[in-house]
């Protein structure tokens, strides 16, 4: 008797783990809209950073931008939910002062200009939420061309007083002053 509950026991842990490796290895599809992020300084060797962005890259796929992004109305910068952006010390976005902290980063199309808009609502998705009262800072900034790009993306350069973000997508191009 207590070889078959030996062998019952080995047997219901086999299974047991068996049942355990295949759901263990159930992941979820990528991501069509993959999450990047960017940062100033950009090296990885510097350890003292101004900002962080964190947002997710949508691409083209033979659309237009302006389907995607249309002019006049808040759009949530890139795909699902709305890109974080982290300030490690104070800066300002135009003449308006932003504290040190985290913000969702909200902008509004245009076919010469951009509206950007730090907002203190985070962790939203999209721009369904987008509620205009909770404004931190917005400026408005023009609208270039470049070469095509086909996934959304964002870099920083060093300026004079702080970091110029780009933003770029298709063959729009903005850059947002930060200054310290």
């Amino acid at each position: 008797m207590k070889k078959s509950t030996f062998i019952t026991s080995i047997a219901f842990a086999f299974i047991m783990l068996l049942s355990f490796n295949v759901s263990a290895q159930d992941f979820a599809k990528l991501n069509k809209s993959p999450m990047d992020a960017a940062s100033f300084p950009s090296s990885y060797k510097e350890s003292n950073k101004l900002v962080m962005i964190t947002y997710s890259r949508p691409q083209l796929k033979e659309r237009s931008l302006e389907k995607l992004a249309p002019n006049g109305k808040v759009w949530r910068t890139g795909a699902n939910e709305a890109p974080q952006i982290t300030f490690y010390v104070d800066m300002k976005l135009g003449n308006t002062a932003v504290k040190s902290g985290t913000y969702s980063l909200f902008t509004i199309p245009g076919e010469k200009e951009w509206t950007i808009i730090l907002s203190s609502d985070i962790n939203v998705w999209g721009s369904y939420s987008y509620n205009e009262a909770n404004d931190v800072a917005r400026m408005s900034v023009p609208a270039t061309s470049g070469d095509s790009l086909e996934a959304f993306s964002i870099a920083f350069e060093k300026s004079d007083n702080g970091t110029h973000m780009h933003l770029g997508w298709g063959k729009m191009r903005i850059a947002i002053p930060f200054t310290k």
